[in-house]
């Protein structure tokens, strides 16, 4: 066979001493080139060859382009106990690739011709131009192989439109309205959605290649999962995967398989396409040829790609899923769900479970491959996914989680709202396998969104409710979330105390006078929060009555604040306050005082005196008072009097020297007119005490 294009040409050494020529195609001349021209497809045969028992052989050939390869020999039901490798010279790359085991264990027609061959697993490798197969018996031993053994090559042309604009086809839907003969339609029965499948015709099966007429199970009880090994493929290759899939299974005797279609009922690919496998109708129990001595209860679906090792990607087993449930809906049956099939053949599976002719035998209702024959498909890794695969197409929704209340805040177990909410939620099935989400208030339907939702706006009225979520799987199974108690609340908090300031100790600046702010604010249902606003800002718990805070002297400060409920109402409270700071200079004294300037002194000036009975009089008209002092080790007593009545003793010793401090204060509930008086104790051997004035908030 002649090349259709090489740039250079080499040869190699066969270990049987004979030289084989083959060729490195240029890249730029791979058939994925825009503009390409249909071509049909072509199936090639080279045979096998070898002098030693055991072992046949082709050395590196050139070929004509091909993108899938198979071993076939003669006998559909003679095993190859053995190995069979090929290797492939890639038109993309120019390159020899890597050496690949061919999957032996592909499982024949149940009931196979006499002529029919055996064959391995077909692999998809990509545009080749070269092929290198050797075949060897189990464990390298001599023994027989079988007879006629042959490489397959089956390049799947290029045939649809899509293809030669190198357009990715796209899932399109695919019913079968008319009823095959000797078949009784089950799609009346259908509980699941039927999923897009790309049709037959829409992948370009050349239907000449299956002349016979489609032969008819009575239902099916079960789904078998395959998968086709070879090459990893990108998307927009897959109709010429399942084109060459069917050449190869169809391609006739006596060198080919000689089936009449394709085995698998659908395929599936890594991006989620389902294809339309064997014909016959996709809503019909089409009787396969996928998973011998159980096929004639079951329908098959083949996952394009090898995953002997690696999983399968979510989109496929999704697609893989919703055929699934859409087929075993059909006939009334639960994916999750076991059925008894009925062993077409005598022989074990893959575990080394028998089956004997005749007898049944319990599977689940979607089992691998392996289940039901002696194969390594669908490989360890998808394997370990039909778990998943059983629970999406069964239901219910999994993992079904209510993921935040927007609009809405939670304040322990309880969310409180103005009344507008929008319900968020996650889960993990797939949203094509979910017919609707709903979401429950004090259990009743208020909105409903497709699977494909995740967010739902809903108005509350004002009291407390129960909100959920509920997911309604394609088979019905619905699952809810626990609800959540929400409250709507229309009704703002209340200042049962508006802001109040009060003078408190510590050290006075004329920018600086130390007070304390005051509130009470209360909410019907839950507060949150309280905000100062003005004249600074700062943010205090539900709990909070009360904050130490600063003044200014002399300037009026308006004392804003902002009481917050959990629903998101506010109420505002506010005041007016003004601190004013009273020189000693302004107050009425008696006895002995001495005038003393330093800056550490409010003004810069301050009274003392150590004269037992000398007094101070400061009258004003406001509601919190803070009488400032310098004190020492030194500092003496003074008796404080208040509207006349004597209401403390102050002593003003400190251990260090401190100015302007307000040492004591007193707040009435009210403003009104006060007179605060101070008097000289004389403390024995510390008489002396400095005053700085007096502060009050009018």
């Amino acid at each position: 066979m002649k090349r259709r294009a090489w740039i250079t040409l080499g040869a190699v050494v066969l270990a049987g001493g004979g030289v084989a020529t083959y060729a490195a195609a240029s890249p730029s001349a791979a058939p994925e080139a825009e503009g390409q021209d249909k071509r049909p497809v072509e199936v090639y045969h080279l045979p096998l060859k070898g002098t030693a028992s055991g072992e046949r052989e082709l050395p590196r050939t050139d070929t004509e382009q091909f993108s899938l390869v198979g071993v076939t020999w003669n006998g559909a039901l003679k095993k190859l106990d053995g190995t069979a490798q090929v290797r492939t010279h890639s038109l993309r790359t120019g390159e020899w690739g890597p050496w690949y085991d061919l999957e032996l264990d592909i499982s024949p027609p149940d009931k196979p011709d006499a002529d029919m061959r055996g064959a391995s697993a077909p692999m998809w490798v990509g545009p080749s131009d070269g092929v290198e197969v050797q075949v060897r018996h189990e464990d390298g031993s001599t023994g027989a192989l079988p007879k006629g053994l042959e490489v397959s090559l089956v390049d799947p042309g290029v045939v649809t439109e899509a293809e030669t604009k190198m357009d990715a086809p796209q899932p399109a839907a695919y019913a079968v309205s008319t009823t095959a003969e000797g078949s009784t339609t089950a799609e009346a029965a259908a509980t699941v959605p039927q999923p897009p499948v790309v049709s037959r015709a829409e992948w370009g099966a050349d239907e000449t290649r299956s002349p016979d007429p489609s032969e008819y199970n009575a239902d099916i009880k079960a789904v078998f999962v395959h998968h086709t090994t070879g090459a990893d493929y990108d998307c927009s290759e897959s109709p010429a995967i399942v084109r060459g899939i069917y050449a190869y299974h169809t391609d006739p005797e006596p060198q080919g398989n000689g089936w009449n279609d394709l085995g698998y009922n659908f395929l599936v690919d890594k991006c989620g396409t389902i294809f339309e496998g064997r014909k016959g109708g996709i809503d019909k129990p089409v009787l396969g040829a996928h998973t011998y001595g159980f096929n004639r209860e079951s329908t098959g679906i083949s996952v394009l790609g090898n995953y002997v090792s690696g999983s399968a990607s979510d989109a496929a087993l999704e697609a893989v899923s919703r055929v699934a449930a859409w087929k075993l809906s059909l006939y009334g049956a639960d994916p999750a769900g076991t059925a008894d099939l009925n062993a077409g053949a005598s022989q074990t599976n893959y575990f080394g479970k028998s089956f004997v002719a005749g007898t049944r035998y319990p599977f689940n209702r979607i089992s691998g491959h392996r289940d039901g024959y002696n194969s390594e498909c669908p490989g360890n890794g998808l394997y370990a996914q039909l778990p998943k695969i059983r629970t999406w197409a069964a239901g219910p929704v999994q993992d079904l989680k209510l993921g935040s209340l927007t609009g809405a805040t939670a304040s322990g177990s309880t969310y409180y709202t103005k009344g507008s909410v929008t319900v968020r939620w996650s889960a993990t099935t797939p949203a094509s396998l979910i017919s609707r989400y709903e979401v429950l208030v004090d259990g009743n339907v208020v909105a409903t969104t497709s699977g494909a939702g995740s967010a739902k706006a809903v108005t509350l009225a004002v009291g407390s409710h129960t909100v959920a979520v509920r997911a309604v799987h394609v088979s019905g199974k619905a699952v809810e979330t626990t609800p959540l108690t929400v409250v709507a609340d229309a009704t703002a908090p209340t200042f049962t105390t508006t802001p109040k300031l009060a003078l408190r100790t510590g050290t006075v600046n004329t920018t600086a006078v130390p007070v304390t702010l005051s509130w009470k604010a209360t909410d019907d249902k839950a507060l949150r929060y309280t905000k100062l606003l003005s004249p600074t800002t700062a943010t205090f718990s539900a709990a909070a009555t009360a904050s130490n805070r600063t003044s200014t002297s002399g300037t009026a400060g308006t004392w804003s604040m902002r009481a917050y409920d959990y629903a998101g109402n506010y109420r505002d409270a506010s005041a007016v306050y003004t601190p004013v700071i009273l020189q000693e200079t302004s107050a009425v004294k008696t006895g002995t005082w001495t005038t003393r300037s330093s800056t550490s002194y409010l003004g810069g000036k301050s009274y003392s005196s150590g004269s037992k009975g000398a007094t101070l009089s400061w009258t004003f008209t406001g509601r919190s008072a803070s009488w400032v002092v310098s004190r020492a080790s030194t500092s003496g007593q003074v008796y404080v009097y208040v509207d006349g009545v004597k209401v403390s003793t102050v002593d003003l010793k400190s251990s260090t020297t401190l100015y302007r401090q307000a040492i004591w204060t007193k707040t009435w509930s009210t403003s009104a007119k006060h007179t605060v008086k101070i008097v000289v104790v004389g403390t024995s051997g510390r008489p002396t005490i400095t005053t700085d004035g007096l502060v009050y908030i009018k």
